[in-house]
């Protein structure tokens, strides 16, 4: 699909990160997207992270500057640097959430100050993991737990069990691109759900969003955005979208384009 701007010009912009604005496991946002945010942010733009990760890079967030980040697939959302909404497992839910049959599962268990790991014997932990301190899940509390994420081939079949019994909790993953990921997240915490209270925040109407993303956890925000962007061709997010962008190293030159658009708008009614 060839990029096409949206007719109304957005207000503010929700990104994903992994797959959308930096490569897969990246810290790095690409120069060309990283100068584009900048022409946007002086236009009057506002931008926003919403991400599946406990905590955005600090290359990224300087490079977007964003008004507000959502993390944990929109379990934890800051507007304006200060602490706006997040939501917990209750003990009970946590409870059967890690009451899995994952033999040999890796499982990591996510507060907002930290995490707590369970690898196998003789496992290695994730890449991302080994850059981080993490404590083992053993020493997990059972309170303010905001996120958990399962590694294991056996995932989908999980999934579906903790779907039947526990309907109201949001489950990611499990499906391609992440058939051996799980993320389990608890009731409304979602990237549509983060998407919808950062644009109350910032009082901006919904139909003035627009939001990228490349995969299945974020659908929710793609469907309620103003305007959809899907980053790659994931089947599952193609109805959703409005627009596609093949990657995070074309995404610079759309909103180069976007900001084209924006500033011409803006001269034009200067003029009148």
């Amino acid at each position: 699909m060839s990029a096409r701007p949206p007719t109304d010009l957005p207000l503010l912009l929700a990104f994903d990160l992994d797959g959308t604005l930096i490569p897969d496991q990246g810290r790095e946002v690409p120069g060309p997207t990283a100068q584009a945010l900048a022409r946007l942010r002086t236009l009057g733009v506002r931008l926003a992270i919403i991400t599946g990760r406990d905590t955005p890079p600090r290359p990224v967030r300087e490079a977007v500057q964003p008004d507000a980040v959502a993390t944990n697939n929109g379990g934890r959302i800051e507007v304006g640097g200060e602490l706006h909404a997040e939501a917990h497992f209750t003990p009970a839910e946590l409870e059967a959430i890690l009451a899995h049959e994952l033999a040999d599962a890796r499982v990591v268990v996510f507060t907002a100050g930290g995490l707590y790991v369970d690898l196998p014997p003789g496992r290695e932990p994730e890449p991302w993991m080994q850059a981080r301190s993490f404590r083992p899940l053993a020493e997990a509390p059972r309170e303010g737990i905001v996120k958990v994420g399962f590694y294991h081939p056996n995932v989908a079949a999980f999934a579906a069990r903790l779907r039947a019994s526990h309907p109201h909790l949001v489950l990611t993953g499990a499906q391609p691109p992440y058939t051996e990921f799980l993320t389990v997240t608890p009731v409304g915490a979602h990237k549509g759900a983060a998407l919808t209270l950062i644009a109350q925040a910032l009082d901006i109407p919904l139909e003035r969003t627009v939001a990228f993303g490349d995969s299945d956890n974020d659908q929710a925000m793609l469907e309620l955005a103003g305007h959809a962007v899907q980053l790659g061709t994931l089947p599952l997010l193609a109805p959703h979208a409005h627009e596609q962008v093949a990657s995070p190293e074309a995404l610079g030159a759309y909103l180069h384009g976007l900001a084209d658009r924006i500033a011409a708008r803006s001269a034009a009614a200067a003029e009148t």
